[in-house]
């Protein structure tokens, strides 16, 4: 008996692994070598490559393609039909599956509904990307990307929401907890919480 959900619509290939709780809903195709993590939530008309690395607590919202090349860190959150790539250059004559460029969604990330990543990009930790965006540069941590081209709008919490312009001491608040965060030369931190602790239910107002 499988530790997960597997809807009886739904395929997963051999040599995969997928961790204990992950549902796995209708019409959903997960292939060979595939790994995904505990507590995932695939919804219905998903499909998963070979080799992709999907971490813990990830929720795929449904008619999203996760190609190989991609690799979605833990708490990704991927809106309905948010589109990645894995060829910059696509071809239908010419095969390039060994051409395939790396994807990379950061630790709590949101992609918001039909928003397309350009391979080659990294979404940072924690931030958010529009529905609607195409994104075809990197977007730092905590970013708000929105737009045709994305272009970054703002700061976001780990909650959430965007945050407050900066006070004299430069600490932004969140609306939505009662975190704090500061930009650093090396990107926006959140000062009272370290970036790989969960966020419970007690920071939140």
């Amino acid at each position: 008996m499988n530790d997960y959900f597997l809807h009886e619509t739904s395929y997963v290939d051999e040599e995969c692994v997928i961790g204990i709780g992950t549902k796995i809903w209708h019409f959903c195709h997960i292939m060979k070598g595939s790994n995904i993590g505990k507590n995932c939530t695939i919804g219905q008309n998903v499909f998963v490559g070979e080799n992709v690395v999907i971490g813990n607590s990830v929720k795929i919202q449904n008619n999203v393609s996760v190609f190989s090349g991609v690799k979605l860190e833990d708490y990704v959150f991927c809106g309905p039909s948010v589109v990645f790539t894995n060829v910059i250059n696509p071809r239908s004559e010419i095969n390039r599956r060994s051409d395939y460029i790396t994807t990379l969604v950061k630790r709590g990330a949101t992609i918001g509904a039909n928003a397309t990543i350009v391979c080659g990009t990294t979404i940072g930790k924690y931030s958010f990307v529009g529905a609607g965006a195409v994104v075809s540069k990197d977007v730092p941590d905590y970013a708000l990307f929105m737009g045709v081209p994305a272009e970054q709008k703002g700061w976001m919490s780990r909650h959430g929401f965007k945050l407050s312009d900066p006070d004299a001491d430069g600490i932004m608040n969140c609306p939505g907890s009662d975190l704090k965060y500061k930009l650093y030369p090396e990107g926006l931190k959140c000062i009272n919480l370290d970036e790989f602790e969960d966020i419970g239910d007690d920071s939140a107002k």
